[in-house]
């Protein structure tokens, strides 16, 4: 075995003797807390006799699926019992000190999400549009999907990347500045990624050459591009809107025979090229960074950079390359808040996304399919909010606005378990 693949480590070893394994009562007892809550909530205060009703197809679909129809207390009692019996499997997996495999975490998620809609819309005189709900999570997750693939290749690399919020930003301006000026959505796209790249530059040269602290120079980047694009939004772009500002948007692209697939084609494949842009980006990433050489070198650099110099690695250079590729990742997603919804640009109108695609990336432990699951988990709890606020709900409109940054906090507070990064994030390298 070569000196670089020692020098990449895998995930930490399970502990040797499966009986020794101390209890983890941490997710048992919060499966067990939203079942009770699923009970006594949900079920109890269902009203006698109500309905909810759900949309599962659209007009362009191949097959119209009626609206489901469900009595609410039955349903939610029904879904409640369930959760009840799931919660008390993993106390008795708990006790037993084995492991429940993904399949639990994601049956219950699931389950509780629908006990939850099933009681947020009884008797609401409305239909919930599950299509929607779920085209409306993807968009929302596109943003922190290309940010949380950004800062897993620069962390990967060892470069600790705060600048995303600033990359995202950046992209956004770029993006619509461009598609105004040439009037084509296309040409936005094509400078995104640059104003991206340039962040990246400014933080791989001071954080690389100067060794100026990673995290402090990411916050000072975050401040310089919201100053400087509010200071140009305020003397350019609005003396001048519908040459420097104007609104364009990137076409739907929808594939054939697989758009008008019921439920999932009219949110997969009815989408803009971004954001099968995106589906390639997470893919490749997902092939590279574990079964390429590039991948290998990077995750070497990011894990033990004296061993990977050692064989003939530039490791400074690997991490300026790669951490600048990321940053024209997350210019792309930054052009979703302006062609890819086709919306002018507005002051910090990335409004946090960046910190949240931190939290993805951690919350899918430096994965690309992982970050990819934990970003849609924020973008489906914010879409579920929209929804909800419009056809009214028992939960306060401002209680569904904080759903993803509750998320967030618990996600960073190390909620979803030991996660261990890159040994060498954020150590500069001197050969």
């Amino acid at each position: 075995m070569s000196t670089t693949q020692t020098a990449v480590q895998a995930e930490p070893r399970e502990e040797a003797a499966h009986g020794t394994r101390p209890i983890a009562w941490k997710f048992p007892v919060t499966y067990a807390a939203l079942a009770l809550l699923s009970l006594l909530v949900f079920a109890l205060f269902s009203p006698a006799g109500a309905r909810t009703r759900f949309q599962l197809s659209t007009g362009s679909d191949f097959i119209a699926i009626p609206v489901l129809d469900l009595p609410s207390r039955p349903a939610t009692w029904t879904l409640g019992l369930v959760l009840a019996a799931l919660a008390a499997f993993a106390i008795w997996r708990a006790v037993q000190r084995a492991r429940t495999g993904v399949w639990l975490p994601v049956l219950f998620g699931t389950l509780f999400v629908l006990a939850f809609l099933v009681w947020a819309g009884a008797d609401r005189n409305a239909v919930i549009p599950l299509v929607t709900v779920l085209t409306g999570a993807l968009a929302l997750s596109v943003p922190l999907i290309f940010g949380a693939m950004c800062g897993l290749v620069g962390e990967r690399s060892g470069i600790i990347n705060i600048a995303i919020e600033g990359q995202l930003l950046a992209g956004a301006f770029l993006a619509a500045v461009v598609a105004s000026v040439f009037t084509s959505a296309y040409a936005g796209l094509f400078a995104a990624p640059v104003a991206g790249a340039l962040v990246a530059v400014l933080l791989t040269f001071f954080a690389v050459k100067y060794q100026v602290n990673q995290i402090i120079i990411g916050v000072v980047l975050n401040v310089l591009v919201v100053g400087l694009t509010s200071f140009l939004f305020s003397t350019v772009l609005t003396q001048n809107a519908e040459l420097w500002n104007a609104r364009q948007q990137l076409p739907r692209l929808p594939i054939p025979v697989l758009s008008q697939i019921p439920v999932i084609g009219p949110v997969l494949f009815n989408q803009t090229i971004l954001v099968y842009l995106m589906y390639v980006i997470v893919a490749l990433l997902h092939v590279f960074v574990f079964k390429s050489r590039w991948g290998l070198r990077m995750r070497a650099v990011g894990e033990h950079p004296k061993a990977a110099d050692t064989v003939g690695i530039n490791v400074n250079r690997t991490r300026v390359v790669n951490t600048i590729m990321a940053g024209a990742i997350a210019g792309l997603g930054g052009a979703f808040f302006t062609i890819g919804q086709g919306l002018a640009f507005g002051k910090e109108m990335s409004a946090g996304q960046g910190f949240i695609a931190l939290a993805a990336m951690i919350l899918g432990r430096w994965n690309p399919v992982g970050a990819l699951f934990a970003a849609l988990l924020f973008g489906f709890s914010t879409s579920i909010g929209n929804v909800l606020a419009t056809i009214g709900t028992p939960v306060p409109s401002e209680v569904l606005l904080m759903l993803p940054y509750i998320i967030t906090i618990f996600a960073v507070a190390g909620f979803v378990g030991r996660v261990r990064p890159p040994a060498a994030e954020g150590v500069p390298y001197e050969k």
